[in-house]
């Protein structure tokens, strides 16, 4: 007999993960290729390399809160099909220039930051989009399908961008993210809910003159964007375990960007190693991911989710200590050891930690919640690839990689003061927690809100199993 429980019986689910596969893959293509088209291609040094991987996650500070309130607004189907064919047509802008020789920093820069302007749509919109064509029981699951997926593009996308450099060229390379992300963009024309706005958010025209009277009046009712704004930040700010699921993830960022941003210019330019070696080196953290992923279920139903979050984040997460001693030989591979244990843990807190956010936001909320979640993880991802770029050029490569591998190594702690003996220490979204969880009070609570009077602080109780959406990432 099927599995209820099984996301793949849905056939939205399919198409919108077989979207995912072409979009993960370009994306690990371009985290190889277009920092190695500004170092191989135009030259760059490593402050020129940290602003460019600054201002690829720089569009979630930009634009991060606005998008949530918008795709709660939006048709989601629509929203990810147009992010896509921007992505497409910005990407195929590069090998263009570089065949005309015409490609610069400065249009790298540009393609790099609208780029990640379009991500921030279709990041916020493919997550918030599966618990609206998910129950409750079939999250889990599909978020670890979901995390499988990312670190398999690690290790194919990154991978295959490495040795499509070595073999043709960076900018040639750079064409294949284009046709992936084409690709996406046609698959998910297959996908049949249409996604749209929550039914709290939406302003609906009903059949004749009363349902366009409703309609009208929805719109009016409709709060302004700065107060949809903040009401998502209280209810993220607010819950005790998504703040401190927020503090882990900035320290995680911060610690992998400090360690990653430079290691095209270590591999390259101190080690003498090709780029197939540093695809290979990312490919064996994607293995990691992968890994983690799918221990995620059984370990949290074995353990429960607080106690999985924080053992792994004990266990694995200082290996990243090893990995600032990186060299040729024995060193290159021990490094490697080591990054593929932080990464098992981070696949491991990826599935768990955005079920549970998921878990304990309401429908309307969810692209909020989940913009607000990007803002504040993403924007540490820049400000960690700005100060990584800095700390390298005056301080030195090896000191930018301590920095991050400590911050690394700290993960456990806040995530230990937040959820130990909480509701979720011994539970796992889906089932019933240890102990009911008690929202903390609102200070604000007091005085009623006259933009935004709908209460932030989401139900003990699990949602419905009518729907919902989901993420990953480093996210």
């Amino acid at each position: 007999m099927p599995d209820s429980r099984s996301p793949w019986r849905v056939p939205d689910f399919r198409v919108l993960y077989t979207s995912l596969v072409f979009s993960h893959f370009a994306s690990n293509v371009g985290i190889v290729a277009i920092p190695l088209v500004a170092v191989v291609a135009l030259d760059a040094g490593p402050g020129a390399v940290g602003l460019l991987t600054t201002l690829g996650t720089a569009a979630f500070l930009l634009i991060g809160l606005p998008a949530g309130a918008w795709v709660d607004r939006l048709n989601k189907r629509r929203l990810l099909i147009w992010a896509d064919f921007a992505r497409t047509a910005m990407f195929l802008s590069v090998p263009l220039a570089w065949a005309f020789d015409g490609l610069t920093l400065a249009h790298l820069y540009a393609v790099t930051l609208l780029t990640g302007c379009a991500a921030v749509f279709f990041d916020v919109g493919s997550q918030s989009a599966l618990p609206g064509i998910l129950n409750t029981a079939q999250l889990t699951r599909a978020n670890a399908a979901v995390i499988s997926l990312q670190a398999a593009g690690q290790v194919a996308g990154r991978g295959a961008g490495g040795l499509a450099i070595q073999a043709l060229s960076a900018p040639i390379a750079v064409v294949a993210m284009g046709v992936l992300y084409l690709g996406s963009a046609l698959r998910l024309l297959g996908m049949r809910a249409e996604s749209g706005p929550t039914k709290k958010t939406e302003g609906m025209a009903g059949e004749g003159t009363a349902g366009a009277a409703e309609g009208a009046a929805a719109k009016v009712a409709r709060p302004k964007l700065s107060a949809e704004i903040r009401e998502g930040l209280r209810h993220v700010l607010g819950t005790r375990e998504l703040r401190v699921l927020v503090i882990a993830g900035v320290l995680t960022n911060l610690g992998i960007q400090f360690v990653n941003t430079l290691l095209p210019v270590l591999f390259t330019r101190e080690l003498g190693l090709s780029a197939g070696v540093l695809g290979l080196y990312w490919s064996v953290s994607g293995i990691g991911i992968f890994l983690g992923a799918r221990c995620a279920r059984p370990l949290a139903e074995r353990f429960g989710l607080g106690r999985t979050v924080v053992g792994m984040g004990t266990c694995l997460a200082p290996a990243a200590l090893v990995v600032p001693f990186i060299d040729r030989g024995a060193w290159l591979w021990i490094a490697m050891a080591g990054w593929f244990l932080v990464m098992t843990r981070l696949g491991c807190d990826n599935v768990l930690v955005v079920t549970l956010r998921q878990h304990l936001t309401p429908p309307e909320l969810l692209g909020r919640m989940n913009a607000t979640f990007r803002f504040l993880l993403y924007g540490s991802i820049a400000v960690g690839s700005l100060l990584a770029g800095l700390v390298g050029q005056y301080a030195g490569i090896r000191t930018s990689m301590w920095v991050g591998a400590v911050c690394v190594a700290l993960v456990a702690v806040p995530a230990t003061v937040g959820l130990r003996n909480g509701p979720w220490w011994r539970g796992v979204p889906g089932k019933e927690p240890s102990r009911p969880a008690v929202p903390e009070p609102d200070p604000s609570a007091s005085e009623p809100d006259p933009v935004a009077p709908e209460s932030t602080v989401p139900s003990a109780d699990p949602r419905p199993d009518s729907g919902g959406d989901t993420t990953g990432s480093r996210d």
